[in-house]
């Protein structure tokens, strides 16, 4: 038997929205508010979204959908049928293999309404081509994608159950099975788009408070240090666009079930919107396939360990054979790269992010500085004297050249493009471009602003110093943004 993927087709588009609304409705227990209806936002590039019919007051109850009927791997069939247990994968890998399993259903499927209002095409960067790719070189997003790490979690762990089991995943597109590498080629696309969606519009379900945690999923779609809830497809939840500054709706989970709830008076015709919370722009295309400017203020630029002991002038950033990161690796202190975000004040005490003030103040120890400073077995405080911001100077200038562009001629190739949008729509090679270079001004943008603080600081011959007791408003935001 085998099966052919059919994604959402645009021709069918309200129809397709009205079938997936009277499915949902006929679930038992589930609630939709009468005032807000399934939109078509196409003409503004926002697919499909809810918007209110009438006036909408907060705490207003929008929708309530129940566990059951959460797309989840809990709620499959599938982990009754294999002999294996699926949540042994881990929440991303086992919501991903549920997912093909209740695709290759097709109309069987009790999601299949659902299935056909999800995404067909993806822009998040999982899907971009190596050239599309070099419009982000400079930018440390591109060493975030995972790509590489996510088709070995899906070869060494989901192709064997589903290879293992053809009666439930039927070979796609006329393939015999599989096997081989066109076989596994079709698999990896397939997991492909259901990690797209999950990393996209899944949400962490909270579990049971007797349940133990899930173990580490190795998955490369594993973006972000959060605990390994179980997650979940909430049908209708997943379909609010999101915007940072309309934010006007968010999900709760109650004992009734998943709950949306207005969080702010809506009125008449406005869109209802949820949010992804302080990401940047970066990571909004990583997970998410596009871009706003909604988000600009939580950009961050990267200053990767290596770079700065490149300024430094270390031969390289082998922690093993540099006893100066060793020293700062024993203590926990050093990490593999450090998000800067745009600098709130003048002052550098609030702009760098204590541990890379610590790792810069470290490589400017002389010898017998730092053996002074390993005998106490602490690191030292986080503090910027003339040498320290030297350093991170020429890191900055450093990180600056990596880019294929300057910040001037990026801004002027967004006017171009901006300008030719408002024409006609963009090709799909062209609007990631456009994405790109949206991307690459705001960090552009930040590093500029540092090298501008950093030069006035040395030319001033100040020294900027931090309370060593004391976590930064920069340090805290750093840590809440890295993903």
């Amino acid at each position: 038997m085998s099966s052919t993927i059919h994604f959402l087709d645009p021709a069918n588009f309200q129809s397709q929205s009205d079938e997936f609304i009277s499915w949902l409705s006929s679930k038992p227990g589930v609630k939709v508010n009468p005032k807000i209806r399934l939109a078509d936002l196409r003409c503004r590039a926002a697919g499909r979204g809810v918007v209110a019919q009438s006036d909408i007051a907060e705490g207003e109850e929008l929708f309530t959908i129940p566990r059951e009927h959460v797309l989840s791997t809990q709620n499959s069939k599938l982990k009754d049928l294999l002999s294996q247990g699926v949540e042994e994968l881990g929440p991303w890998l086992s919501l991903m293999l549920v997912m093909i399993y209740e695709y290759l259903l097709g109309e069987r499927s009790q999601w299949s309404s659902y299935f056909k209002v999800l995404p067909r095409r993806f822009d998040t960067l999982m899907f971009w081509s190596p050239s599309e790719l070099q419009e982000l070189q400079g930018s440390a997003i591109v060493d975030r994608i995972g790509k590489e790490g996510a088709e070995e979690s899906i070869l060494e762990m989901i192709a064997p159950i589903v290879r293992a089991n053809p009666s439930l995943f039927p070979p796609v597109d006329g393939l015999a099975s599989y096997d081989g590498d066109a076989g596994a080629q079709a698999l990896l696309n397939l997991a492909h788009i259901m990690g797209s969606l999950i990393m996209a519009y899944a949400f962490d379900i909270e579990k049971p408070e007797d349940e133990d945690d899930e173990g580490d999923d190795e998955s490369g779609y594993v973006t972000d240090d959060e605990e390994q809830l179980s997650k979940g497809m909430v049908p209708l939840a997943d379909l609010l666009n999101a915007d940072a500054d309309q934010n006007n709706a968010r999900l709760f989970q109650e004992e009734t079930g998943l709950v949306m709830k207005a969080i702010k008076p809506i009125s008449a015709g406005a869109e209802i919107f949820n949010d992804y919370g302080e990401i940047p722009r970066a990571d909004l295309l990583r997970r998410y396939g596009y871009v706003t400017d909604n988000y600009s203020p939580y950009d961050v630029v990267e200053l990767s360990l290596e770079l700065v002991c490149q300024a430094a002038g270390l031969e390289n950033a082998d922690i093993e054979n540099q006893p100066v990161l060793q020293f700062l690796e024993d203590l926990e202190v050093l990490d593999d790269g450090y998000d800067i975000p745009k600098p709130l004040s003048d002052d550098l005490a609030d702009t760098f992010p204590d541990e890379l003030v610590i790792l810069a103040r470290t490589l400017c120890m002389s010898s017998d500085e730092l053996k002074q400073q390993v005998s106490k077995s602490k690191p030292p405080k986080p503090t910027l004297g003339h040498k320290e911001v030297m350093l991170l100077s020429k890191a900055v200038q450093t990180k600056q050249a990596r880019y294929m562009t300057t910040l001037a001629q990026d801004k002027e190739l967004l006017a171009q493009l901006s300008q030719l949008e408002a024409t006609t729509p963009l090709e799909d090679s062209t609007r990631r471009q456009k994405m790109a270079v949206q991307v690459r001004i705001g960090e552009k943008e930040i590093l500029q602003t540092l090298s501008d603080l950093l030069i006035a600081s040395s030319e001033g011959g100040t020294a900027s110093k931090r309370a060593a007791n004391g976590d930064s408003d920069a340090s805290r935001r750093t840590k809440a943004l890295r993903t």
